[in-house]
């Protein structure tokens, strides 16, 4: 059988980088007031190991977006939030603020 040929940034010794828009809608209803802005955290480690092929361990959330998260307090979150991901050759992802001007 012939094997299918890889596209160039499925390769996992290359680096990646894409912009996601994630949505943090969920994790306004899913936990309790008092436990959101860390759902949305977890929620956003979730989505960038499930689209960038990483493991949890593995993903660096960059400080500016937890301020982010975390700007109007821990019950009222943002709806969603734009990120760059990037995949380095090593398998570590970082995950930072999109800057929105």
């Amino acid at each position: 059988m012939a094997s299918k040929a890889k596209t160039p940034s499925a390769r996992r010794g290359e680096e990646l980088e894409r912009e996601y828009v994630i949505p943090l809608r969920a994790s306004q209803h899913q936990p309790s007031r008092r436990r959101r802005a860390g759902h949305a955290l977890e929620t956003v480690r979730r989505f960038v190991v499930r689209h960038m092929k990483g493991r949890p361990e593995d993903v660096w959330i960059d400080p500016r977006l937890n301020e982010h998260v975390w700007e109007r307090g821990i019950q009222h979150i943002p709806s969603r939030v734009r990120v760059k991901a990037i995949r380095f050759e090593d398998g570590l992802i970082e995950v930072d603020l999109l800057d929105t001007e």
